[in-house]
């Protein structure tokens, strides 16, 4: 399986109160691919937008992605008037987790606790 079949198999996407046209599919897969390149250990990253209310002639959305990696997911919400941009919102605060968590156990690995060893 090519690159891109690969990392589009493991974007999910899910639109509530919205239908999700081409091009924004299309946008969705090409800003979640961007963190399935950084980290390959991601397994799946779920991406749900909703259209919540109606006000005057525009539409409030929220999205919510999911990425399932090992250990702990990370969950991020964004909400917005306009759906390309809570999308864009979205990318950034999950890029954001994926790069605290490397950070964290990087740190963790390269400055283990020293072992203090009795006296006999």
């Amino acid at each position: 399986m090519n690159n891109s079949a690969d990392s589009a198999s493991k974007i999910i996407m899910q639109g509530v109160h919205v239908e999700l046209t081409a091009a924004l599919q299309n946008a969705i897969r090409e800003k979640f691919a961007v963190l399935l390149r950084h980290n390959p250990y991601i397994v799946r990253i779920n991406v749900r937008l909703q259209r919540d209310q109606h006000h005057g002639n525009s539409y409030h959305y929220s999205a919510t992605g999911q990425v399932e990696i090992g250990g702990p997911d990370l969950v991020a919400t964004v909400k917005g008037d306009d759906a390309y941009a809570v999308i864009d919102g979205l990318v950034q605060k999950l890029d954001e987790q994926v790069r605290d968590r490397h950070e964290r156990r990087k740190d963790k690995r390269n400055h283990a606790p020293s072992i203090k060893e009795e006296p006999l």
